[in-house]
């Protein structure tokens, strides 16, 4: 397998930017511009009932769990508390932290920072990390949210289900801002006039977790942590199970989101902790489509894309043989079938963009 470099302050990402493979204009599927200003209007209304529901369910799990502990019975509801934390949090930073989860500016501000916190994404740094996935979708060396690299880290892919690498990684990284810094891969990202803010916000999150800890520790109980801490561990498998699947196994280092992004046709109760985000290259192609009309954008424009995955399990009976042969040494990625009347993938552009002659 070629050697490959994600470090953001390497070779791989410098080149990328020297050849026009980083920043690049991306593909996008025709759609009328009265109808793409239609599908991108934002409205308050499903955001308030889904984050009524959302934080609701969690007020009722955690206080059933609190209120049958420390027996067995509380077990069940702890394990759904855990779920909508470490697991719905994720998809709420993101749409909330892409402005269009909300018509109201502060609406979305509130539920991404809370998200944030509770998923241990610092909002300051992750607003810019995520801002430079979507400009540089899997392009080696620029992407700093690539799950799945290639060969695949397998032992830290599997502890991350129960959440031990992300945690660890979040908590130190909020340390290391807490003290007044930000690691360098941040400063490649994060503008400097943003920065004090990293600072603050890491600042305020240790004083919280600091309080919970004390709490625990002169309650001698861990229950403080089952409601601030415990659940981004064991209820992170959610988010990991789908996370792994948008881009897991597909082509890195091109500019056509139906090739290096997956769409997976998923459960109510999936959807509803993921936020539409299985419609994922819906989202990557327009990303300021808010989360309740992928589906309608989906159906838009679903002839231009490779046929969706039918459910979870299929995508993963695909993924996983080509990420077992990319974790033996394979250089091999899962080359995604357009549909015939489908715009085929440029590749001038992209060898342009490498700096190769087409073929």
């Amino acid at each position: 397998m070629t050697e490959r470099d994600y470090n953001l302050l390497g070779e791989t990402g410098r080149r990328a930017v020297e050849t026009g493979l980083a920043s690049a204009e991306w593909y996008h599927t025709d759609i009328p511009r009265k109808e793409m200003k239609a599908l991108m209007r934002r409205s308050d209304q499903p955001a308030i009932a889904n984050t009524a529901l959302y934080y609701g369910l969690m007020v009722v799990f955690a206080g059933i769990g609190v209120a049958l502990w420390p027996s067995w019975w509380s077990a069940p509801f702890w394990l759904a508390y855990g779920a909508l934390y470490g697991s719905g949090s994720d998809a709420r930073w993101h749409e909330a932290g892409h402005g269009t989860m909300f018509k109201t500016a502060w609406m979305n501000d509130l539920v991404y920072q809370v998200a944030c916190f509770m998923i241990v994404r610092n909002p300051e740094t992750w607003r810019w990390s995520h801002f430079r996935h979507h400009t540089d979708t899997i392009i080696v060396g620029r992407d700093p949210e690539i799950a799945l690299m290639r060969p695949p880290a397998m032992a830290r892919a599997v502890l991350n289900v129960v959440g031990l690498p992300d945690m660890h990684a979040g908590l130190a990284r909020m340390l290391l801002n807490a003290s007044g810094r930000l690691a360098p891969e941040e400063l490649t990202f994060v503008p400097e006039a943003e920065q004090p803010k990293v600072v603050r916000v890491a600042r305020i999150w240790v004083a919280i977790y600091a309080a919970t800890l004390l709490v625990a520790i002169l309650t001698w109980s861990i229950l403080p942590l089952m409601v601030i801490g415990l659940p981004r561990l064991y209820g992170a498998w959610h988010f990991i199970m789908t996370g792994y699947l948008q881009h897991g196994g597909l082509a890195d280092n091109v500019l056509d989101h139906r090739l290096n992004t997956r769409t997976v046709y998923m459960n109510p109760i999936s959807r509803f902790l993921y936020l539409n985000m299985n419609y994922h290259i819906e989202h990557h192609m327009f990303p300021m489509v808010p989360y309740h009309r992928l589906p309608e954008l989906h159906a838009r424009i679903k002839d231009d894309l490779p046929a969706p995955s039918p459910s979870i399990l299929h995508a993963y009976a695909e993924m996983l043989p080509v990420i077992w042969r990319q974790f033996r040494g394979e250089e091999v990625y899962l080359r995604r079938k357009l549909p015939s009347g489908a715009r085929p993938y440029r590749e001038d552009l992209h060898a342009a963009a490498l700096g190769q002659p087409a073929e």
